[in-house]
């Protein structure tokens, strides 16, 4: 099966560029929305939810700009999952893009499950 990057933007209205960045960077602020609990060891990253583990590679991370993890259970090699901030310049919010990769008939679902990511970060952080 073919698999599918997918590339998803929100608009994140009173978002200020250090706490979004340390929500998308930093173990706690990712320990907030995405998962519940979240270590790094150097490149070295453990996600926990409940029972469940996965661990990833910090693979880049430029400041206040994105984060790149690549899941080390991965099956294919070339796949990643991306956090960026920009800055619109016409209304001055934060729009978050995320580039994931699904199997084609998955997109939606990993759509679905990023909107309820995000619904939670902006929850949390009152974005």
């Amino acid at each position: 099966m073919e698999r599918k990057k997918v590339d998803i933007q929100y608009q994140l209205k009173q978002a200020s560029a250090p706490v979004l960045w340390e929500a998308i960077s930093t173990p706690s602020g990712l320990g907030a929305w995405f998962a519940d609990k979240v270590t790094f060891n150097g490149h070295q990253v453990t996600f926990s939810w409940g029972d469940e583990q996965r661990e990833a590679k910090l693979v880049a991370i430029r400041a206040y700009s994105l984060v790149r993890f690549k899941w080390l259970d991965g099956e294919y090699p070339r796949e990643y999952f991306e956090i960026k901030m920009l800055n619109d310049e016409l209304t001055n919010d934060y729009v978050l893009e995320i580039i994931d990769f699904a199997d084609e008939d998955e997109v939606d679902e990993c759509r679905q499950l990023w909107d309820w990511e995000l619904e939670t970060m902006c929850r949390n952080y009152g974005f």
